[in-house]
């Protein structure tokens, strides 16, 4: 078995990246931030969790967690980010390495923005990073989370640089042209 790692900051495109590796490859795609909303639903373990530490403020009407106030809070603040990590890795890194091990198929992707944070990449053969300019990274998220451009700066600003991604994956896949260019970049990477 082989276990790839897929990392990247916001807006750069690591979805766009997994669906052309699934599409034209054999593998299985373990997304990090499916997983967190699938633990995070109303009732569990890890929401209790979260609330025990933002307070109940972070909680809808109908008792789901409110995403866009957590993400306000934690990116206005790098202790609340910092407690947030801690209790994802808890939660979210022992379901992975636990899905992880039900797998069958001969390669999986572990699809995860804080892979190196969480020490995620310590369990793959190899990391691919996926960057973008700022530009357009910013009008992603814009576009994908319907926030302001000063709320889409102060998440980027929150991450990982493309500098430390280029630092510190073992290739780098750039997501500023078209899809045809994303599919070259990805042929090239002995998957």
């Amino acid at each position: 078995m082989k276990i790839i790692g897929l990392t990247g900051s916001s807006g750069a495109g690591k979805d766009t990246v997994c669906e052309i590796i699934e599409k034209n490859y054999e593998v299985e795609i373990v997304d990090a931030d499916k997983i967190a909303k699938q633990l995070s639903k109303k009732g569990t373990m890890y929401l209790n969790s979260i609330v025990e530490n933002f307070g109940t403020g972070i909680i809808n009407k109908n008792g789901e967690l409110n995403r866009k106030k957590l993400a306000n809070i934690i990116f206005e603040d790098e202790r609340k980010r910092e407690e947030l990590n801690k209790l994802t890795f808890i939660y979210v890194v022992d379901a992975i390495q636990k899905k992880i091990n039900t797998i069958k198929k001969k390669i999986i992707i572990v699809n995860a923005p804080l892979l190196f944070e969480s020490n995620l990449n310590t369990i793959c053969d190899f990391v691919i990073a996926v960057v973008s300019d700022r530009k357009t990274q910013i009008e992603r998220i814009i576009n994908r989370d319907g926030i302001t451009k000063e709320e889409a700066e102060k998440r980027l600003d929150a991450q990982n640089t493309n500098e430390f991604f280029e630092e510190n994956a073992d290739y780098i896949i750039k997501n500023n042209n078209s899809i045809e260019d994303l599919e070259k970049q990805i042929s090239k990477i002995r998957i």
